[in-house]
């Protein structure tokens, strides 16, 4: 990666990873696209321009324009948000990434863009769920999901671009608030925790989900975009994960670090469905094998780090 554009830039995951990839590849080298400016690091450091995704015209001016060899394609509507707006999910979601992988065909470039734990389904296995396995998603998010995976295969196929994609759990930040997603009370419970000693959640107690902490997100999508492609059995996605709990769970591990804290249940039934429908865990052995991924965080240290950098940030 020598030049790289990244689209939805300023949403949960970019924000972060323009920053990152600015800090190794050169500020110049990482333009930030998104549907409008705002006054974050990552809008502000380095090249930024307005790109709504829906609109390969623009798109394909904008990778032009700065030459890029690498696209990572990052809008998207979120689970719960797609849920409540499926057609427009349907139009953004797919729409958008079908522009991004043409504009990565017509430059010859590198092409990324992120799965979901999302992509799986009832009827898929609920403990640790296979890398190559029954997807069969009730959410829109996950149709969309599902529906990219094989978009990306095609076009690596068809037409041979490189491309490469992970299937990532909840991811737990504490720089960009969470957009609508389902795994999202796991970073407001950190917020929530620092400022009011209390957290009423959406989802209920007992509920496994995959979650992993942003860094070893970040690391995750460097590691596999810089892998051999020779060692790539496996492109579009691969199944990444760092921990799987339930919401009392980490309401234990916060109370370690807040005393009196307390959480308390009022069950969104729309996202309790969604987290159902997902495994509790999955097997990440493919990325291991295939381009030596590991995770950094687990819970514990997860949880000291965020309420450390959060405490910072809010007080």
């Amino acid at each position: 990666m020598k030049k790289i554009l990244i689209t939805g830039a300023l949403g949960q995951i970019g924000s972060e990873l323009t920053m990152k990839l600015r800090e190794i590849y050169g500020s110049n080298n990482v333009i930030a696209t998104d549907i409008k400016r705002n006054d974050s690091e990552a809008a502000q450091n380095g090249p930024f321009e307005i790109v709504d995704v829906t609109d390969l015209n623009r798109m394909g001016e904008v990778a032009k324009k700065y030459n890029v060899d690498t696209v990572m394609h990052l809008a998207a509507l979120l689970s719960a948000t797609a849920e409540a707006k499926p057609v427009f999910a349907w139009n953004l979601n797919m729409g958008g990434l079908m522009n991004a992988l043409e504009t990565a065909r017509e430059l010859n470039a590198q092409f990324f863009t992120p799965s979901s734990i999302g992509a799986f389904g009832p009827l898929t296995p609920k403990d640790s769920t296979p890398q190559d396995t029954i997807m069969r998603p009730t959410t829109m998010y996950g149709v969309n999901k599902v529906a990219g995976e094989l978009l990306a295969d095609y076009y690596f196929h068809k037409f041979g671009v490189d491309t490469r994609g992970l299937r990532f759990p909840g991811l737990v930040s504490y720089v960009a608030l969470p957009g609508g997603g389902t795994t999202d009370y796991a970073v407001e419970i950190y917020y929530e925790a620092i400022k009011n000693k209390k957290y009423i959640s959406y989802i209920d107690k007992g509920t496994y989900m995959d979650m992993m902490y942003m860094p070893d997100a970040l690391t995750a999508i460097i590691d596999l975009m810089e892998s051999d492609p020779a060692n790539l059995v496996h492109r579009n996605s691969f199944n990444v994960t760092a921990m799987s709990f339930a919401p009392e769970e980490i309401a234990r591990e916060i109370s370690l670090h807040v005393p009196g804290f307390e959480i308390t249940y009022a069950v969104d039934p729309a996202r309790q469905k969604i987290a159902d429908s997902w495994p509790n865990s999955i097997d990440p052995t493919a990325a291991r094998e295939e381009w030596g991924f590991k995770s950094e965080y687990d819970l514990a240290k997860m949880t000291k780090d965020m309420i450390e950098k959060l405490t910072k940030k809010i007080l």
